[in-house]
Formats: C-alpha cells, sequence, structure tokens
C-alpha cells in the first residue's frame, strides 16, 4: 500500500510482529526526514514498533525546501482553521491506511509531534471516534480552544513537554492548554523543561520514552 503522504518509515531493532506504531509529525517548515531522529533515539528500547514520520502535505511557503500542515502566511484566523481542518482530514485518512496496512486500531497508535506537528497531534486526540494510545507533544499549543471543545469527542490521554524560553511558541502555551484538557475531563501531564528554546531537549525524549516504555 502506498500511503497518501511520503513517509520515512523506521522500524524497532526487534520486530517479530508490529504491534505498536508511533507517527511522528514535524514542525512547519521541517519534513519526516528532519523529525525522525526521535525514531533513531527510541527505537532501540521499544520493541514490536514501527515509526512513520510523514511529510506535510503542503510544501512551507516561507521554507520551500520543508513542508507544512497548514499555511501561516496569511494571518487570517478563520483562514487558518479552515487549513488545519483540511489537514485533519488527510491525516485521518493517513492513519486509517497505517491501522489497515498493519492490522492495528488507535489504541496501538501514539501520535507525537513538534510544534505545528504538536498541534495536530493534540486535535487528532480529540475528533477522532476512537482514542489513541497517547498524544506525545512539544513544543505546541491548543490551536483555537473555543473551535476545539466543540469538536471534541475522544478523549486520548496526553504528555506536554515545553521549554520555558521558547521564543517561537510563548511557554504560557502548555499552562493553557493543561486548563484546557483539565476542564474537559482529559488525563494530560506537562513538563516545563528549563532553560530550553523552541527545540526537543534530550531530557522531554528521555521523559518521553519512559512513559512509553510503561504503556506498551
Amino acid at each position: 500500500m502506498e500511503f497518501i503522504l511520503n513517509s520515512k518509515i523506521i522500524e524497532s531493532e526487534k520486530k517479530d510482529k508490529i504491534k505498536n506504531v508511533i507517527i511522528l509529525l514535524h514542525g512547519y517548515g521541517g519534513d519526516g526526514a528532519d523529525i525522525s531522529s526521535i525514531a533513531y533515539t527510541w527505537r532501540r528500547f521499544i520493541d514490536n514498533t514501527i515509526f512513520l514520520c510523514p511529510n506535510g502535505h503542503q510544501v512551507c511557503k516561507l521554507n520551500p525546501n520543508g513542508f507544512q500542515w497548514f499555511d501561516l502566511s496569511i494571518d487570517d484566523h478563520n483562514y487558518i482553521i479552515d487549513e488545519v481542518k483540511k489537514a485533519e482530514t488527510i491525516l485521518i485518512k493517513y492513519i486509517e491506511q497505517i491501522k489497515e496496512k498493519y492490522n492495528l486500531d488507535n489504541s496501538q497508535i501514539i501520535l507525537a509531534g513538534f510544534s505545528q506537528g504538536c498541534m495536530m497531534s493534540i486535535n487528532l486526540g480529540l475528533i477522532c471516534n476512537q482514542i489513541f494510545k497517547l498524544v506525545i507533544g512539544f513544543s505546541g499549543k491548543i490551536i483555537d480552544k473555543n473551535d476545539l471543545q466543540k469538536r471534541i469527542v475522544s478523549k486520548t490521554d496526553m504528555l506536554l513537554f515545553h521549554g520555558d524560553a521558547d521564543e517561537v511558541v510563548p511557554p504560557s502555551n502548555l499552562l493553557e492548554a493543561k486548563d484546557f484538557l483539565e476542564r474537559n475531563k482529559i488525563k494530560v501531564e506537562v513538563n516545563m523543561i528549563k532553560n530550553c528554546s523552541h527545540h526537543i531537549p534530550i531530557e522531554a525524549l528521555s521523559l518521553a520514552l519512559n512513559y512509553i516504555k510503561k504503556i506498551i
């Protein structure tokens, strides 16, 4: 099967039978190869798991060498929400293809993302009909709380990280996301990483890996 999104695929070192999938969504202007570094860090510690790192469906308008999940070049909130929903539709179809290919269901899938990819992962974890095993988010936010609240149909557990010195997505977004998720009775664990700017530090990767190992 050919996936609708061009993807870098990495298998765990021990892969007798694929029992879990971790989907890694890159940030604005990045690509699947970029975020696949997480997969190479985790793969030796997680058995029977395959990592899929798709490219966004759009070439990034501000960085044509990379991709985007939704366009940020037009400063129009309604336009951005429409673009987010288009991306959701594509990613849901992509996830259905993965489930079919590997004979899995949502409870065997972890969604993880950085920045814009984190934002998409949070949305998917709440709007899809079945809960996922987990959403892991690095340096993201909830794009539009009012819009998302109206569309919640499932309540996937969330594990969120943010740097306290993030200059791109302000760290206050982590606390706002925590408040939103708790008010909607969604289990969430948050970690603010000290002296960390807009990237994924080793500390966050280690904490996320330890969490994953407990649940799969």
